[in-house]
């Protein structure tokens, strides 16, 4: 006859135990239960069981009245040994996480990178596979793990509830792979920022500095993070209705009449700036051939632009060179995305297109963004050209400027920068090919008498 156990035995017991005990009485599913809704549905299949125990002890009895008294129940044990295994692995892997330190990244948005690599349903409050957790702490062992093992090694205690009744509210910050934290002392990261799904920040159109409210899970095993199960507000307006606002494609467009200054005493930037001038809006394309510094010259207006609290500035580089890459993290401005030339030619149209997407939001918000692109020239043309064809400036509202490089224009740019690779061969600078060069519409942007100077400096050069 089974061993009927009380509710202060079975609590007493171990996880495994109670599982083991489960599978024999034939509990359904109970592996997914709790430890309270376990012991509960043990008890309640003891006693289903119990009458039919009882009438064949009964049966037992009057065919054999000398048998001996059962023996007093003992309480069972399972067998911890691959349990132990298993928890050791666990430990391994908090201890490769823990390897991992802030100071091996070169920012912050790097850093928290590290803390991110969750499924995104991960974030949204879903559980992670266990298929997932091994993969990221077990690579390289090569070791099968098996599933009784996997719950042995579960905690005693009860895992946190999918909310856990806190509201938190703090400022967004992006990553770079689409995924952001809602940073509660913006000045400072710390271990209480709650991470937000790139799927979450997507759906609610989420721009670094808005600030977001809503509930928090705590963190699961793995995570070092609590996770936003869903975004409440946005800038103290429900959440709903500022993501269901006009598609930005249907947003009014008008041409660039705020010229963006650069203000330095490069001697380049001060002939772009002056005779093919560009503003909020615009799309500005850097023309010429290899080694006629189209990079060197963006990297510049980057610099420029860098630091003003009135622009967000978004720099994605691809098709580079593996060198450049250290060039512009000395120069203090770290790319959301940096992809060499040995990067295929989709990976680096979908980094253009989530750092242009970034853009957009900024821009729907009403606040003026731009984006440098180095290079163009190895995306698919058609990606080429819906990266700078998302550039607007949006009347009454806010802006997306693209500034790109490229072998050649690619048709509907609003400010070409046309680059002598002769000139630049011999050091003459500035080396504009100002006969290639031009700005539509300029006197919206200098005012008629620079409109005017501007043509007679191109005449000026056409003659020459």
């Amino acid at each position: 006859m089974s061993t009927v156990l009380d509710r202060e035995s079975l609590a007493e017991s171990p996880l495994a135990d109670l599982h083991l005990l489960a599978n024999e009485l034939g509990v359904d599913g109970f592996r997914r239960l709790r430890r309270d809704d376990l012991i509960d549905a043990i008890i309640a299949r003891q006693s289903a069981a119990a009458p039919a125990e009882a009438e064949e002890a009964d049966a037992e009895a009057t065919a054999e009245p000398e048998a001996e008294a059962p023996a007093a129940p003992r309480r069972r044990r399972a067998p911890r040994v691959e349990a132990d295994v298993e928890a050791e692995d666990e430990a391994d892997v908090d201890v490769e996480e823990e390897g991992t330190t802030d100071e091996d990244a070169p920012s912050r948005a790097r850093r928290d990178r590290v803390d991110v690599e969750e499924d995104e349903e991960a974030a949204d409050g879903e559980t992670p596979s266990r298929g997932r957790r091994g993969r990221r702490g077990g690579r390289g062992r090569g070791r099968a793990r098996s599933l009784d093992a996997d719950t042995a090694a579960e905690p005693v205690e009860e895992r946190p509830e999918e909310g856990d009744d806190r509201v938190v509210e703090g400022v967004v910050e992006l990553l770079g792979n689409g995924s952001a934290f809602v940073r509660l002392t913006p000045d400072e990261p710390t271990e209480d920022d709650v991470y937000i799904s790139a799927a979450q920040v997507k759906r609610c159109e989420l721009v670094s500095g808005d600030r977001v409210a809503g509930p928090v899970r705590a963190p699961r095993r793995s995570e070092r993070h609590p996770s936003l199960i869903r975004v409440d507000t946005i800038n103290g307006r429900p959440a709903d209705e500022v993501a269901e606002g006009t598609r930005f494609e249907d947003l009014p467009v008008g041409w660039p009449a705020e010229r963006l200054a650069l203000g330095v005493d490069d001697v380049t930037l001060k002939a772009v700036e002056w005779l093919t001038p560009f503003g909020k809006g615009s799309r500005v394309l850097v023309t010429g051939p290899p080694r006629s510094g189209k990079s060197e010259i963006v990297r510049r207006v980057a610099q420029a632009l860098a630091g003003r609290d009135d622009l967000e500035l978004i720099v994605v580089l691809t098709g580079i060179r593996p060198e450049e890459v250290g060039d512009w993290s000395a120069d203090g401005t770290t790319p959301v995305a940096a992809l060499t030339f040995a990067a295929s030619a989709d990976a680096q149209a979908q980094a253009v297109e989530q750092a242009v997407e970034r853009g957009r939001r900024v821009a729907a918000r009403g606040a003026d963004a731009v984006v440098v692109v180095d290079t163009l020239e190895w995306l698919p043309p058609q990606a080429a050209r819906r990266a700078l064809a998302a550039a607007r400036n949006i009347p009454d509202g806010g802006s997306l400027t693209i500034v790109a490089t490229a072998p050649g224009a690619l048709g509907g740019e609003t400010t070409v920068v046309a680059l002598d690779h002769q000139l630049t061969a011999l050091r003459r600078f500035p080396a504009l090919d100002l006969a290639a060069s031009g700005t539509l519409r300029p006197e919206l942007l200098v005012g008629d008498a620079g409109a005017d100077a501007i043509a007679k400096a191109r005449a000026d050069a056409a003659a020459d």
